[in-house]
């Protein structure tokens, strides 16, 4: 690609960043890294009624904790600077004056009551969208009805106004989308909207134009939900005349329900037990009270896998290959593969790549995991202990959480005993063998994982049991459970002393005689 790629990445700090506003930001930070180009961080937060404290943070903390790190933003400045919209509010004015000079928007003086009684007049008429446009402007209070001296005793007055773009009645605007390809809307179809608002700070419409111009964006990667604004600002490029400069579009594919029926909502991870949220966060709910939000994070899923998670919900590399490290991903991405179609949000997908994370870790890395449980119920532990642990876990792990959850009987002897297991397997022949198994490995100079198979298997022969008769009663009584990581690598980490006792109490709790 000949020109420097410039994209951003522009969330409002309105509360929590959805999941789907991370995988704006990963694309925009794929296509920028893969092209040696530079990804912005800009704060868009001239909604200042919809304003939440605590959410810029929080966006920054996400971000961070993920991996996606922007070469310019508020934190790590940047020479085209400012990066919160706020700051940059004399900017946006001198435009909009631009704009009205040359005849591009005008003044509104509209209120709330006059607004309201237009609608109700085209309601009355049978217009199915009621929209201040070139028709209904002509009926309003504005600069383009008042005369010259009224608008300047109005403004002078500091009668309340708006600023709104003057949208021409009869033209084609067109936009040649990097996802959707040519998109085409006639000018009757776009309202005038509303560019400053009446406590002077711009709207989204006029302030991402200018930013985007001025931090010299060449790709303005967003979700699908703003292509019905595309064409008015294609509008506002051209009567800037900017239109030689304006960055590629590429809209996204919506996050879907896990049915793929509507977008993905907060809603539906509580219906369904899952995140929608980055990392935790304690916003403002509806009504006024807190409101907290799970996140990945703290679900235990790794910054990796959720990367690799999301690339996939919208774009396919058009091979096979699944799992990417970061390197890969921003090797293959390409805006050319993403699709146009929603991509459903398949949780369990999210989780198999969790798995497939932590299956390729290190005992060294993993164990580190193991370590903050045992801390917490007072456990201590050799390190060498504790990475062969996770080694013989880490194929049936999903959550770093899982290590403790799953492992516990590695360091606490079993209290309670799979009670199915305990109904089928628990029968005088497996006693039989636990007893005779017993007193062999405690007779064992050493006990290898392979001792103990052979040993179990020579005590089986002469008995004349099969294993699958009583496999399940031995892993009960050392573990408690029936089922779990290779048995015999559990007996060895654990030891003949230990494995013995465990025997012998579980011979004691689980007489023969109880079990029908």
């Amino acid at each position: 690609m000949d020109q420097n790629v410039r994209v951003r990445f522009a969330p409002s700090p309105t509360g929590a960043l959805h999941i789907g506003g991370v995988r704006t930001a990963l694309y925009n930070y794929l296509f920028a890294k893969k092209y040696n180009g530079t990804m912005v961080l800009r704060i868009e937060d001239t909604d200042q009624a919809r304003f939440v404290p605590g959410a810029e943070e929080y966006i920054r903390e996400s971000l961070e904790w993920i991996g996606i790190i922007a070469d310019e933003s508020p934190f790590a400045g940047g020479e085209y600077g400012p990066y919160r919209q706020s700051e940059r509010k004399e900017i946006y004015a001198q435009y909009a004056q631009r704009l009205i000079d040359e005849g591009n928007a005008y003044y509104a003086f509209d209120t709330p009551e006059d607004l309201e009684a237009m609608r109700e007049r085209l309601k009355a008429a049978r217009v199915d969208t009621p929209q201040y446009n070139a028709i209904t402007r002509t009926q309003m209070k504005n600069s383009l009805t008042l005369s010259e001296g009224e608008v300047k005793e109005r403004l002078n007055s500091g009668e309340p106004y708006v600023i709104r773009l003057k949208v021409p009645r009869k033209e084609e605007v067109r936009l040649n989308d990097m996802v959707r390809g040519w998109v085409m809307v006639h000018s009757s179809a776009i309202d005038d909207k509303v560019l400053m608002k009446s406590d002077g700070m711009p709207t989204y419409h006029l302030a991402n134009v200018v930013d985007d111009h001025l931090m010299k964006i060449t790709h303005v990667i967003r979700g699908e939900e703003w292509l019905p604004s595309a064409p008015l600002h294609v509008l506002l490029y051209q009567f800037l005349g900017w239109e030689s400069s304006m960055p590629q579009f590429a809209h996204l594919p919506l996050l879907l329900k896990p049915d793929g029926n509507g977008k993905l909502s907060k809603r539906d991870g509580d219906k369904h037990g899952f995140p929608v949220f980055p990392i935790e966060g304690k916003f403002p709910g509806k009504d006024g009270r807190p409101e907290v939000f799970n996140g990945f994070r703290e679900e235990g899923y790794l910054p990796d896998a959720l990367i690799n998670f999301l690339a996939f919900l919208g774009w396919n590399p058009g091979t096979d290959q699944e799992i990417f490290s970061l390197e890969e991903l921003i090797e293959a991405f390409s805006i050319e593969r993403i699709g146009k179609s929603g991509a459903k949000f398949d949780i369990e997908k999210a989780k198999w790549y969790n798995q497939q994370y932590i299956k390729v870790k290190s005992g060294q890395e993993l164990s580190t995991y193991l370590q903050k449980q045992l801390e917490t119920h007072n456990i201590s532990c050799a390190q060498e202990k504790l990475e062969r642990i996770c080694e013989a876990m880490r194929e049936r792990v999903v959550f770093p959480v899982d290590f403790w959850k799953d492992g516990q009987f590695f360091f606490v002897k079993p209290e309670n005993y799979d009670e199915d297991v305990v109904r089928k397997k628990w029968t005088e022949e497996a006693v039989s063998v636990l007893e005779a198994y017993r007193k062999a490995i405690l007779e064992a100079d050493v006990l290898s994982a392979e001792d103990a198979k052979s040993i179990l298997n020579n005590i089986l022969d002469k008995k004349g049991v099969k294993l699958g008769q009583v496999m399940q009663a031995v892993r009960l009584a050392i573990t408690g459970k029936g089922a779990g990581p290779d048995l015999m690598e559990i007996i060895e980490i654990l030891g003949k002393e230990e494995v013995a006792d465990r025997i012998t109490k579980a011979i004691g709790a689980l007489p023969v005689k109880q079990v029908n």
